[in-house]
């Protein structure tokens, strides 16, 4: 059994249900669907914003078009196949239809810049790309360095240097190109990054995928009369890993393009939304503006939505009170894993024990965890040690990266670079990271990727990032900039400079000030850390 049987089924099954839909409140909603040959359900005369939706049939069909391109294209087992799109209807399509030729699918980042793309598809051998209006820009800059890569381009006005899917769409049979695929054949490739912020590409087998789906099911209970509604980004394992219990379950989804707390509560309101997995900021951006009175609940219809749950970063217990202050009848669960892992539900809190806001929870359905020392064994019950984690969603390797696989998997372990413990009763805390990753708003950032960026200004003798506690996105970079002596150098000189990196890795708070080392060189972050604020941020760390 794979995902691709489980799609199958839906589209037999319930042919003519409600999939897929996508809502943007910032698009009209006369703007024309991108592939005009699939059948799709009007918009309802009452909405203002953009809104379409398909059916398992069409989803499926979607699907079946996509494979049958890749195929006339030469493409197959062992193939890799990139995305690179925005959230939309098509996203999930696509990606079924490069797992229907038993190719693999690898999806990127959308706030990766020119270089990154590039490195990435070199890094997972990509034989082709399918990306977006977003990214003309960005994908022109290395068009030229990557012919060994088929470019094509989905949405209007298609550039000269890749191929219109529609057109190649339009083309193709809508009828499944048979295909053998089991547990064991290998599925996608995610990226992720260790300190030094290069990426490294998570090679996992369908088993992976599959599990993901069970143990989304098996911790939130989906049916059929569930709907959820997906905000973060596709690429991620954690947003699609989620949608997996849509997926199972033969529910539907929305995905909703979109974060402003108006936006999501109208959302959940008119779709009749059951389920919502949020950021940090999500949440409370919503609080605050119940709190301000901005918001008022008894404008929206949210007495169906029974579960919200959090993960991708870390959780303030604080949060979770105020919330349930507001919505006491919710159910509450927060998820961790890694990309390595293949996403959230490695160790989940489970929605019965909201007792224990402030742990990340108990091992999830299928997995094992244990908490080791530096030799693999495992430590007392309360000492601090490794997060270690075992089971069928454990990655095979990093693709191409023997080294780095070596040092993470031991005996089928996932060693996951986080500190933690346990306690009396089983349930796991986080209490640092042996990886020295700021998670900001849900994103990774590298300290040293933005360390090196930072030396190349002249002014700047030293510098050292670090993660500052805050109450919106649970951590943003903070640059301690030590300046050349007797440099005439101001903070506003500092961020200009920065502007030379994506907005998303630029430091949040800049401060001058001398950058300590210890006998052997190194930064001592813990030292900053405790001068400025960054010990004690952690309640609870969920990464997706």
């Amino acid at each position: 059994m794979t995902i691709v049987h489980l799609l199958e089924r839906n589209a037999r099954e319930w042919p003519n249900d409600s999939a897929l839909i996508e809502i943007n409140p910032d698009q009209p909603e006369t703007r024309r669907v991108t592939w005009h040959d699939f059948e799709l359900v009007e918009p309802s005369v009452r909405s203002r914003h953009y809104r379409r939706e398909i059916t398992w049939a069409v989803f499926n069909e979607k699907a079946n078009r996509v494979a049958n391109m890749l195929k006339s294209h030469g493409l197959g087992k062992g193939s890799k196949v990139a995305i690179l799109l925005m959230n939309c209807i098509d996203w999930l399509p696509i990606y079924f239809g490069i797992l229907k030729t038993g190719a693999l699918a690898v999806p990127m980042n959308f706030r990766y810049a020119a270089n990154e793309i590039q490195y990435c598809l070199n890094l997972s051998d990509s034989n082709m790309m399918i990306f977006g209006p977003e990214f003309i820009g960005r994908v022109e800059e290395i068009a030229d360095q990557i012919p060994q890569v088929d470019l094509v381009y989905l949405g209007p006005g298609c550039p000269s240097f890749a191929d219109d899917l529609n057109e190649l769409i339009n083309e193709s049979s809508s009828l499944f190109p048979e295909c053998t695929l089991t547990e064991e054949d290998d599925a996608a490739i995610y990226f992720s990054s260790g300190t030094t912020g290069f990426p490294k590409a998570i090679l996992h087998k369908h088993r992976s995928l599959i599990h993901s789906c069970r143990v989304e099911q098996a911790h939130h209970g989906q049916t059929r009369e569930d709907c959820f509604l997906c905000i973060p980004p596709l690429y991620h394992t954690g947003a699609k890993m989620h949608w997996f219990g849509s997926l199972i379950s033969g529910s539907k989804a929305v995905i909703l393009k979109g974060t402003r707390p108006e936006t999501i509560l109208q959302a959940v309101s008119n779709e009749h939304c059951t389920i919502v997995w949020l950021l940090v900021p999500w949440a409370q951006d919503i609080l605050t503006a119940l709190d301000s009175g901005e918001l008022h609940l008894e404008d929206y219809h949210l007495d169906q939505w029974r579960l919200m749950h959090i993960g991708a970063q870390p959780v303030p217990q604080s949060l979770i009170r105020r919330w349930l202050k507001y919505f006491p009848s919710h159910q509450y669960d927060t998820n961790y894993g890694l990309s390595e892992s293949i996403g959230p539900g490695a160790v989940h809190l489970g929605v019965e024990n909201v007792r224990k806001v402030g742990a990340i929870g108990v091992p999830g359905y299928g997995w094992q965890v244990k908490i080791v020392d530096s030799q693999m064994k495992e430590v007392p019950q309360g000492e601090v040690g490794e997060l270690a984690l075992k089971g069928p969603g454990v990655m095979v390797c990093y693709y191409n990266n023997p080294q780095a696989t070596a040092e993470t998997l031991k005996d089928g372990w996932l060693l996951t670079g986080d500190m933690a413990r346990m306690d009396e009763e089983g349930f796991i805390y986080l209490v640092d990271r042996k990886k020295d990753v700021v998670i900001s708003g849900g994103e990774n950032l590298y300290p040293v990727e933005i360390e090196n960026f930072m030396a190349g200004f002249k002014p700047i003798k030293d510098v050292a990032v670090i993660g500052l506690p805050d109450p919106r996105l649970g951590e943003i970079a903070a640059a301690i900039v030590e300046l050349v002596p007797g440099v005439d150098c101001t903070v506003e000189d500092i961020q200009e400079f920065c502007q030379g990196m994506p907005r998303y890795k630029r430091p949040r708070k800049i401060i001058l000030a001398p950058v300590p080392r210890n006998a052997t060189g190194k930064i001592e972050k813990p030292k900053l850390r405790k001068m400025y604020g960054g010990e004690g941020l952690v309640d609870s760390q969920n990464r997706s």
